[in-house]
């Protein structure tokens, strides 16, 4: 089996663990670049926590791409174009989550990413304050494997609508920012984490959902203590904080 398909099937069962609350039944999907112009994406219906090879699609990313441009498709031509971007017409349909992954792919330019619908994640994402108390940090290793901020889309229709909000989200964050966002967080749906190597998957996702869980402990004595914005920048870029962010992706 190919190498890459081996750690996604890997990665994707590693966020299924139902000890974790980042997905159930069919939520959440996963994917992965093969440096050819083509990626492995979780196929339509797929469970993370039982997927096994036959689960994923490969697809070429030039027609998914193409297709984000084209504001007249409707539900029928999202369908036929996933199915003719397909590098095997016998693989299973894509997911329709499949325009946001080749935009975190080859927009953003990383190399693996997960998205899942964690219940701590969601409880915030969900509520009134949706994104907002994401938007400053509590603890320093948030900062260290999640990145200085999240990248923030608002509620979008699944599909090329959610992708478009997406890729409008990514475009400003690098912009701003001058690099791809670790952590992706998208209102009223869940989040998205972008890696370089596989491993960065879990422990961003993992993070994320420790990030949200004492979030929602801070708010029931008094609210959250939010680091000064000078503070979380210096954590960003010290020195030793970027050898122990490498030391963390290398973890197994």
């Amino acid at each position: 089996m190919d190498e890459i398909l081996k750690k996604l099937i890997n990665i994707s069962h590693q966020l299924a663990d139902p000890a974790l609350d980042l997905v159930i039944l069919g939520e959440g999907n996963t994917s992965a670049t093969c440096s050819d112009g083509t990626f492995w994406v979780k196929a339509s219906g797929s469970q993370l926590s039982t997927i096994e090879r036959e689960g994923f699609s490969r697809v070429y990313a030039e027609p998914v791409l193409k297709l984000l441009d084209d504001k007249d498709a409707d539900d029928s031509e999202v369908a036929k174009g996933l199915k003719e971007a397909l590098t095997d017409q016998k693989m299973k349909k894509p997911s329709v989550e499949t325009f946001l992954h080749a935009l975190c792919l080859y927009e953003a330019g990383v190399n693996w990413v997960g998205h899942t619908h964690a219940l701590s994640v969601n409880s915030i994402l969900c509520s009134n304050l949706g994104t907002e108390p994401f938007l400053n940090h509590i603890f320093p290793d948030a900062v260290v494997v999640c990145g200085e901020r999240p990248a923030v889309v608002p509620y979008a229709d699944p599909g090329l609508p959610l992708a478009r909000a997406v890729r409008e989200a990514l475009r400003r964050y690098m912009e701003e920012y001058g690099a791809a966002p670790k952590l992706m967080l998208i209102q009223n749906h869940g989040m998205v984490a972008l890696g370089m190597q596989d491993r960065d998957v879990i422990n961003i996702s993992l993070m994320a959902d420790k990030w949200a869980r004492t979030l929602l402990g801070t708010y029931t004595v008094g609210g959250p203590h939010f680091l000064p914005r000078e503070e979380i920048r210096r954590i960003e870029t010290r020195p030793d904080e970027e050898y122990r962010r490498k030391e963390i992706s290398s973890l197994r």
